[in-house]
């Protein structure tokens, strides 16, 4: 009688624990950025970008660099909106954090804290450049003569 109850208990204390026994700053599962935007946090992306990213993908994040052609890379276009498109910014996240391929290497922790790369997802997105709207048209000048079809006003 004592054994089951033992196991049982030992298992719903298991289950109790397991989550608190997460690694520290691991990232969630879920497709939503966890940090919050700031002036600041996007500075200090911009920043980790120019020393950790734009040697490869450019100032710009076009992918357009002399290295990228000596190396025969074909890098994603950031400034195209169509890039992130079905991308979540976990996506993103895993992708800094894990590298991709034999070329780009992962962001380790000791270069980058977590709250670091996820600010960076923020920042990669503001790279692309959205669709500029059409033009509103030049409106009349207020003392403009009236079109001499529109009907006269009654005085």
């Amino acid at each position: 009688m004592l054994k089951p109850f033992l196991f049982v208990s030992s298992a719903i204390l298991l289950l109790a624990i397991a989550p608190l026994s997460a690694p520290a700053g691991a990232a969630p599962q879920t497709g939503a950025n966890p940090v919050k935007t700031t002036a600041a946090s996007q500075e200090k992306a911009k920043k980790l970008f120019s020393q950790d990213c734009a040697m490869c993908h450019g100032a710009t994040g076009d992918g357009k660099t002399d290295l990228a052609k000596d190396m025969k890379l074909d890098l994603t276009d950031w400034t195209d909106p169509k890039t992130f498109a079905g991308k979540s910014d976990h996506d993103l996240y895993d992708i800094i954090r894990k590298g991709k391929g034999d070329k780009m290497p992962a962001e380790d922790a000791s270069r980058a804290k977590d709250d670091e790369v996820w600010s960076l997802v923020t920042y990669l997105r503001t790279l692309a450049k959205t669709p500029s709207a059409a033009p509103a048209p030049a409106a009349a000048p207020a003392d403009a003569p009236a079109p001499a079809d529109a009907p006269k006003a009654n005085n």
